[in-house]
């Protein structure tokens, strides 16, 4: 017998100190046909696993988890979200169907796995705790609730200690960076999968980053997280928030009433020599928040002349009341914010200003 036959036997054969296990694993596959699929031995530095592809359904009858908070002392997986599961089995049965990433598992004595180098083939057992998922349990429990079937890349490694299973699921969730939800906003449009809302606030913080007369020139920050800057999740958040106020309108409209209210607002942070801190989240967020009331005091004003001048009548008087204490600080929330802003604001209105203005 060669050498690399040996290994292989090596590499596929039952754990050391299972046999109680493989004896009862044994029994209960008994009369069960192995499956054999075709798969690839790959070598990693001091790694081998098998990459295959196996259907998704046959994933969710021999896959489980050893979640922490049910075996605290040899447990590594974080609790199942349902909500994730079925959205994923909701995308799978929509019809879209492709999710390409490699499950990651761990063959465990009751699978019986075996190598056959000449053939190409792996061999398992159909058991339900043949594999351990050590990448993907989000994915294969999505697998189970969907109504189709879909082929999966499957990575298996075989004849790993708990520890080294440890070891892995550590590596893989930790040394993975996933995708900025700022550069995923950015593709949302490039995907087709735009909602009308979505829509609506990618063109008005396009128009607020393109514009030469933009409040937020410079300031902006499409696809990734930078200090100093106004993220696109940042803004669509605060957007959000005063979403009620702008029914129906087009982006150009959105952008003319919201750019004359922004550039008042740095107006008025000026005479804190504090303009440029339009970019703190919290900030932003809560002179969106304050928008509406400040809009509503134009419009009764000004009859809904939405002018920087008309914004700054409103707003020069409040922001001359604030103190350098009142702007944001660390750890406080734009909600927290916007509620002593409200409060500035409606302090400094008087009904003998409102009537004689």
């Amino acid at each position: 017998m060669d050498r690399d036959t040996l290994s292989d036997i090596a590499e596929s054969a039952p754990l050391p100190d299972a046999g109680a296990e493989l004896r009862s694993a044994s029994a209960s596959a008994a009369g069960k046909t192995p499956i054999s699929v075709p798969a690839q031995l790959v070598s990693q530095g001091a790694h081998r696993f098998y990459a295959l592809v196996l259907p998704s359904s046959l994933l969710a009858e021999t896959c489980t988890v050893e979640p922490r908070v049910e075996n605290p002392e040899e447990g590594f997986q974080r609790l199942l979200d349902p909500k994730r599961a079925k959205s994923i089995a909701k995308y799978i049965d929509a019809g879209f169907g492709t999710v390409p990433g490699a499950v990651v598992l761990s063959a465990q004595s009751r699978a019986h796995m075996h190598y056959d180098r000449a053939a190409g083939a792996l061999t398992f057992r159909q058991d339900p705790r043949a594999f351990l998922i050590i990448d993907g349990q989000h994915r294969i429990f999505g697998f189970k609730l969907a109504k189709h079937a879909v082929d999966v890349p499957v990575v298996i490694y075989n004849r790993l200690k708990r520890s080294e299973e440890c070891r892995l699921f550590m590596d893989i969730n930790t040394k993975q960076r996933p995708v900025p939800n700022e550069l995923l906003l950015d593709i949302r449009r490039l995907s087709e999968v735009e909602t009308k809302a979505d829509a609506l606030l990618h063109d008005v913080f396009d128009l607020f980053q393109t514009r030469d007369d933009s409040a937020l020139k410079g300031l902006l920050s499409p696809a990734e997280r930078r200090k100093g800057t106004i993220s696109r999740v940042t803004f669509n958040a605060a957007l959000r928030s005063i979403k009620g106020a702008f029914v129906d309108a087009r982006a150009e409209e959105v952008y003319a009433v919201l750019n004359a209210y922004l550039r008042a607002c740095r107006h008025g942070l000026g005479l804190h020599n504090a303009d440029e801190q339009i970019t703190h989240p919290a900030l932003f967020k809560a002179l969106a928040l304050l928008f509406a009331n400040v809009a509503e005091r134009v419009a009764d004003r000004h009859g809904g002349k939405y002018t920087v001048t008309n914004f700054e009548d409103v707003l020069i008087p409040f922001f001359k009341r604030l103190k350098k204490s009142d702007l944001p600080r660390a750890g406080m929330s734009h909600v927290a914010l916007h509620e002593h802003y409200g409060k500035a604001l409606s302090a400094g209105f008087l009904i003998k200003q409102w009537l004689f203005s």
